[in-house]
């Protein structure tokens, strides 16, 4: 493998051009660097993301193609939605950012040894939140107690999503719902799902040329931003609500 570029020192230092990344691993753009805000922001509107292991080098990642999912185009099953019509869940937007990446970082996944959310990605993502640019979608049950969330990155009306978790059955699935039917509302139309999985090709996730992600995700970041599409909601609302 050849050696990777090493970030320059100042957070507002430009990336390297995503064409450069390796294809084994695929996406492998940069080494180095911090997790500060500047930096992230700056990583995020380039089009690439921290992605790293306990113990290893902060690495940097632009993979090709791109997953994405259209929020206004998520796949709602006539079962799933016969289930939450029925559902006493409620929904809630920016008001449990540090409960939700917490449940991600701590819940088991299956094939997965630990977690790649380390503390100091917590940190640096809890930065980001205060700061105005990250977000998360919570999903809580009929006795108030967390049962799901997603969170991620939310720059003009790009949403660069970041983890999920569920605590119980279907847990993630609404958050994602959730989240895509706030962010259509708004104008905001994709989210970044970085990597292929089957879950998320389930739900109408699909792949996107790198170039052509990097083009979208630059114009989206820097597209005006409709006054309530990242403040948080004022009171939890029904995920009975959703199949609508």
């Amino acid at each position: 493998m050849r050696p990777l570029p090493r970030l320059d020192e100042a957070p507002s230092a430009p990336f390297p051009p995503l064409t450069g990344a390796l294809r084994a691993p695929d996406g492998l753009l940069a080494v180095g660097g911090d997790l500060s805000v500047p930096r992230l922001v700056n990583a995020y509107r380039h089009g690439c993301f921290p992605w790293f292991g306990p113990g290893d080098p902060l690495l940097w990642w632009a993979p090709d193609p791109r997953w994405v999912l259209p929020s206004d185009a998520i796949h709602v099953s006539r079962r799933f939605a016969r289930w939450l019509r029925g559902c006493a869940w409620t929904v809630s937007f920016n008001r449990d950012f540090d409960a939700v990446i917490a449940g991600c970082a701590e819940t088991p996944r299956a094939g997965q040894d630990g977690t790649w959310i380390v503390p100091e990605m917590v940190a640096a993502y809890r930065g980001l939140h205060r700061a105005g640019h990250a977000h998360a979608m919570a999903v809580h049950d009929a006795g108030g107690d967390l049962v799901g969330g997603i969170y991620g990155v939310g720059l003009g009306r790009m949403f660069f999503g970041e983890s999920m978790f569920s605590r119980v059955s279907n847990g993630s699935r609404v958050a994602l719902l959730a989240l895509c039917r706030h962010l259509a509302s708004h104008g905001a139309p994709v989210v970044d799902c970085q990597l292929h999985s089957a879950h998320l090709a389930r739900q109408g996730a699909r792949p996107m040329a790198r170039s052509e992600f990097a083009a979208l995700a630059a114009r989206l970041c820097d597209a005006p931003v409709p006054a309530t599409l990242w403040q948080p909601w004022p009171q939890p609302r029904a995920a009975s609500a959703l199949p609508s």
